[in-house]
């Protein structure tokens, strides 16, 4: 039988029942308690009733917690992802029960983050989350928890970018780069290959072959090898970096971020030295000049030029490893006036 207390202004139901443990649940008014109550006891009259006792004494940081000591690990984003957890365990739902979890909270979280960060890292921290909630519900035994992430909607996504480098703005930024000889041989590599800056900067020398012109990527975004073919000045650029110093292993010998943060101040160089000229000359400078570039550009540009000189989607997709022609088309940015002259 059910029973009904009011404490704090709020009312506490228990459910009492032979062969089931004894059931407590705390809602903000007495028809919500009794329409839980009401539930419960006809699914226990039906033998069907599941218990949610462990999710409902598991808090989501205790969740979070065995997540990341069980499953994250395995996992190729690990350090990422342990990240997205460090965010989760600052939330007031850290706090709460597995089982109290609702939709409408999910939801909250989701338009306060919006106003801070983009929709992408949003749909990110989401994911995690909903992950943490089916491995509760398939490996720890949780059964009846219901995952409330799949109860609401993801953020909408922005379009994809369109930026391919305007004339002259490649030349500029590796005569930027000048005093970074790992920079401007990363900056050849992504345009003549296609390679992602990881993969770049994780090259092995066991993994390049001169004699076939190839190169073989283990360690890709999706997990999957690949080889991918090396243009003359590829080629041009790993032997250059052959014999040098703390390179006998790895091509490079920095971390990928390293590399981003030197792009982006060789930018920033690159956008002065051309305001300056500009001043010189009397000129208006172009305001989306050398601006809003990142080194992940690099490899749209790659794709591009891969069906610029007349590769078939299969073909480019075997060199950049796109999965899908969804995929591939995000990362392709053909010019309408280079169309325009193929035409008849």
């Amino acid at each position: 039988m059910a029973s009904f207390r009011k404490r704090a202004g709020a009312w506490t139901a228990t459910v009492t029942r032979k062969g089931f443990d004894r059931l407590y649940r705390t809602f903000d008014t007495k028809a919500e308690a009794e329409t839980w109550a009401a539930t419960v006891e006809s699914k226990m009259g039906r033998g069907v009733f599941v218990s949610q006792k462990e999710s409902e004494n598991t808090t989501l940081k205790d969740a979070l917690d065995r997540y990341e000591r069980e499953i994250t690990p395995t996992k190729k984003g690990a350090r990422q992802e342990s990240m997205k957890l460090r965010i989760w365990r600052r939330t007031e739902l850290a706090k709460r029960s597995l089982a109290s979890i609702q939709g409408k909270d999910i939801a909250a979280y989701r338009d306060l983050r919006l106003k801070e960060v983009s929709p992408n890292t949003v749909r990110h921290e989401l994911a995690v989350l909903s992950h943490v909630f089916t491995i509760a519900v398939k490996e720890w035994g949780m059964t009846s928890l219901v995952n409330p992430v799949r109860q609401v909607r993801a953020p909408k996504m922005p379009r994809g970018r369109n930026r391919r480098p305007l004339p002259g703005e490649f030349d500029r930024i590796l005569t930027a780069a000048s005093g970074s000889s790992v920079l401007r041989d990363a900056m050849i590599l992504a345009v003549e290959t296609g390679m992602r800056q990881a993969e770049i900067i994780g090259l092995s020398w066991t993994r390049v072959d001169f004699e076939r012109r190839t190169v073989l990527l283990i360690d890709t975004k999706n997990g999957e090898e690949r080889t991918v073919p090396l243009s003359t000045q590829a080629s041009q650029v790993l032997m250059s970096r052959k014999h040098l110093p703390g390179c006998e292993t790895q091509v490079f010998d920095v971390l990928p971020h390293a590399v981003s943060v030197a792009f982006h101040r060789a930018l920033v160089r690159a956008r002065r030295s051309y305001e300056h000229e500009c001043k010189k000359t009397g000129e208006t400078p172009n305001p989306a000049y050398l601006m809003n570039m990142t080194f992940h550009d690099l490899r749209h540009e790659a794709t591009s030029r891969f069906f610029e000189l007349g590769f078939n989607p299969m073909e480019v997709s075997a060199i950049t490893g796109h999965k899908t022609l969804q995929m591939l088309k995000r990362y392709t940015h053909l010019k309408a006036e280079d169309l325009a002259r193929r035409l008849p």
